[in-house]
């Protein structure tokens, strides 16, 4: 991460997370983020293959000049890139990874702009990951930048890196999947040859309330 808006998003997610696989969408407060709030995001997973914007933050839509919100995240690039980014946002939902990529958008003229995103993930009302918070942040900004629409994003690196180190296995079901309980109380460990598992009794003690 090179960029201090994609640090400082990290930072707050990852201390919101805990321990836990993700946070949950409700947790994250936009004033303890308000600084790089403009160059925020949230993205809506839509049945594993679309990615809509629900929010977007005014200086990315400045920058890259057009308008996000309700648009599909994996139709802002070319085929070739495409297909990369899907599976980046496959291992960010079933995997707890969280994504980074930097590109080049350029405008009418030849004229080019790198920047950097990083995708974080959130669990919304069910225990699935189905929301993202993101930021989209341009390095080394030139001056003219937001003068006109950047036409063409080009892909120059991309990354999946699991916070604690290793993906986790997550469950098809939806009854109770540990890495999303935010503590430990009650909980036993259960062995299988090589592998260990925390196991929780019960659940959730209630249903989280609609997304605003």
């Amino acid at each position: 991460m090179n960029t201090s808006t994609s640090q400082i998003l990290f930072g707050y997610w990852n201390e919101v997370r805990g321990k836990r696989l993700a946070p949950r969408r409700f947790e994250i407060e936009p004033a303890r983020i308000g600084s790089v709030l403009p160059e925020t995001f949230i993205l809506e997973r839509v049945e594993g293959s679309s990615y809509r914007f629900r929010l977007a933050g005014t200086r990315i839509i400045e920058a890259l000049g057009f308008e996000l919100r309700g648009s599909n995240f994996l139709d802002l690039w070319q085929d070739a890139d495409k297909h990369a980014i899907a599976d980046m946002l496959a291992s960010l939902a079933t995997q707890g990874s969280i994504g980074t990529l930097t590109f080049d958008a350029l405008d009418g003229q030849g004229r080019r702009a790198s920047f950097e995103a990083i995708m974080l993930p959130l669990v919304h009302t069910a225990q699935v990951i189905d929301r993202i918070v993101g930021s989209i942040s341009c390095i080394n900004p030139p001056d003219w930048l937001g003068e006109t629409r950047l036409q063409e994003r080009i892909l120059t690196s991309q990354s999946s890196i699991w916070p604690d180190g290793r993906p986790y296995a997550m469950l098809a079901r939806g009854d109770g999947q540990a890495p999303f309980v935010a503590h430990t109380r009650g909980a036993r460990l259960v062995r299988s040859e090589r592998r260990q598992f925390r196991v929780y009794e019960g659940g959730l003690t209630k249903a989280e309330s609609d997304e605003r």
